[in-house]
């Protein structure tokens, strides 16, 4: 029997140790409700946890890029909805001009209204943004205004997942060649306009410029709303991915409460008995005394 090394003792301490160790891993993982807490647990799953969460990331960031971009399609809606309004009001009013019944006096009254009508179809088109973006307007100088710039909107992970929706501009000064020519002053009509039957004939043609800018309206607006629907198809389709990747991630990160608080009773049980037995080795040795007595 050998008294300068506890054989026994060492053995229970180390295997006490060990215990210990995993029997304070488990209560971690119960403690932050995640399997992987560190790279030492899992390596190579923390690594595809890691992508999994960085893309669940990105496809949230793209459903709120999209949700902005539903909301920006909205105002250029309802603002191309008014300019159509005023658009039907100004060919009721150039019907009316180009009938033998209304008077000269009757036309460039029609006409001054007209042209605050369209003043205000430029102002919606100067005035219509979002986020300080112009949406039916680009630039506008020296009486000229230029198509809005084409909108690019991030609707995923990749470089490539983008929508894109080409804006344009309704105004006076462009999309309505000629509707100038119709600007009534007090003075009346422009140069060779002085007579009723040349502003009728004036107000049939822009007539025609009109319908000509009306279809072009609703053209806009189909475009507006089709990227809308397409832009709502591909949140749905971007939320789903997000509960499925957070679905994946869950089943590689998160701990099994289960299976976990039976291993967590397991090492309890055996790093209480490792205790005991540490004591028992030490108390071995005290048997020595004996063979002194």
């Amino acid at each position: 029997m050998r008294i300068n090394t506890n054989v026994s003792a060492l053995t229970a301490l180390e295997a006490n140790a060990q215990a210990n160790a995993t029997l304070s891993n488990s209560l971690e993982k119960l403690s932050t409700g995640l399997k992987i807490n560190k790279a030492a647990d899992d390596a190579s799953g923390l690594s595809i946890a890691d992508k999994l969460r960085t893309q669940a990331n990105g496809l949230n960031q793209a459903v709120a890029n999209g949700n902005s971009a539903v909301t920006l399609t909205q105002i250029a809606d309802k603002a191309m909805a008014e300019q159509s309004n005023i658009l039907d009001i100004v060919k009721q009013k150039l019907i009316q001009a180009a009938t033998a019944t209304t008077s000269t006096d009757g036309i460039e009254a029609i006409g001054k209204d007209i042209s605050k009508l369209l003043e205000q179809l430029n102002n919606i088109a100067a005035q219509t943004t979002y986020n300080g973006i112009n949406l039916l307007q680009g630039t506008a100088s020296a009486g000229s205004q230029t198509s809005a710039t084409a909108l690019t909107f991030q609707m995923g992970t990749k470089a490539a997942d983008i929508i894109k929706l080409a804006s344009g501009t309704l105004s006076n000064t462009a999309g309505l060649n000629g509707m100038s020519a119709l600007m009534i002053s007090a003075a009346g009509w422009t140069a060779g306009l002085d007579s009723a039957p040349a502003m009728q004939s004036a107000a049939r043609v822009q007539i025609t410029e009109i319908d000509s800018a009306l279809t072009q309206l609703n053209g806009w607006r189909a475009d507006f709303g089709s990227t809308q629907n397409q832009l709502e198809s591909a949140i749905r389709n971007i939320m789903t991915q997000v509960t499925n990747t957070k679905a994946a991630e869950s089943v590689i990160r998160d701990v099994d409460y289960a299976q976990e608080s039976a291993n967590f009773n397991k090492q309890n049980i055996i790093s209480q008995a490792g205790t005991y037995a540490i004591s028992q080795a030490n108390n071995v040795q005290q048997n020595v005394l004996r063979l002194l007595q």
